[in-house]
């Protein structure tokens, strides 16, 4: 029943997503002749090499509707994010629905049947897919967008995805990609299951064994300051696993689509460190560990 009703309200959302897409080319359109105004009325002051009265009251006025115009267009565009994030939302709550009741669509197949590439490329798809956080003028990033760590009382939620420090196989601790699946305010700790199908393992840890993941992508161009910093000492996904090493930043992303370039500790390396790899802003938290091993 829970998933037939999602999948209304997803419907009603892409209704009211599609609406507001019109509205944008509308708004667009309807501001284009006030830019060509502004435009012709530059050219004409460089002709006759002169800013006049005139030019000048005239081009306060453009401007002022022009900027009007644009915050028109910001706040449909606002709206239309804020219907992205609740579509996308909804599908996450469909697809832990349909885990807990033990059903697969064609895309995410089960985890005993699910190959290898086939997780590298949802995981490689939800880093991309990994909203940019777009704050309002003098608005600072939230917690869990980019480097800004998550607040201490903060619990995730089922179906988040953490690094989850764990005891391998051969009794060393690692930190793993991990979803998780419930949380004990009792017990003051987390189920979570393994990403990798290979594992099949289901954990209980406790909060200072779990990272939560960013949510947000930081814009590099609007908040440098929620990104890594050039040396700082993170964990990392190594690419093509998933597991998290220690690493230090050799380059933060210069644009919102780039991604982190990191040295992962490497003994094999004459510097202790691997030439640079590039990492998403998904896969990059804060280090617990200050000691190099």
């Amino acid at each position: 029943m829970a998933l037939v009703s999602a999948d209304t309200r997803i419907s009603e959302l892409l209704g009211e997503l599609h609406q507001l897409i019109k509205q944008t080319q509308e708004e667009r359109s309807r501001s284009e002749h006030n830019l060509v105004n502004i435009q012709k009325t530059h050219e004409r002051m460089q002709t006759e090499n002169k800013i006049s009265p005139y030019y000048r009251t005239k081009l306060r006025g453009l401007y002022t509707t022009a900027k009007a115009d644009a915050e028109a267009e910001c706040n449909i565009l606002r709206k239309s994010l804020d219907k992205i994030a609740e579509i996308k939302s909804l599908l996450e709550e469909r697809r832990i629905a349909a885990k807990i009741a033990g059903l697969y669509n064609d895309s995410e197949p089960p985890r005993k049947t699910m190959r290898r590439g086939v997780l590298m490329t949802l995981l490689q798809q939800s880093a991309m897919t990994l909203p940019l956080w777009i704050g309002k003028p003098g608005e600072k990033p939230p917690p869990l967008c980019g480097a800004i760590a998550a607040s201490s009382d903060y619990v995730a939620k089922p179906g988040d995805k953490v690094a989850a420090r764990v005891k391998a196989v051969d009794g060393d601790e690692q930190w793993i990609l991990a979803e998780v699946v419930s949380y004990s305010h009792a017990a003051n700790k987390y189920e979570v299951d393994d990403i990798d199908e290979e594992g099949k393992e289901r954990h209980t840890l406790s909060r200072r064994r779990i990272i939560p993941l960013p949510q947000w992508k930081a814009n590099p161009e609007t908040d440098p300051e929620a990104l890594f910093h050039k040396d700082q000492l993170v964990l990392a996904l190594y690419p093509q696993t998933t597991c998290f090493y220690r690493a230090l930043i050799h380059a933060p992303p210069q644009r919102p689509q780039d991604d982190y370039s990191v040295l992962f500790e490497d003994t094999s390396y004459a510097d202790g460190y691997s030439p640079p790899l590039n990492v998403a802003q998904r896969y990059v938290v804060t280090c617990k560990e200050t000691k190099k091993k």
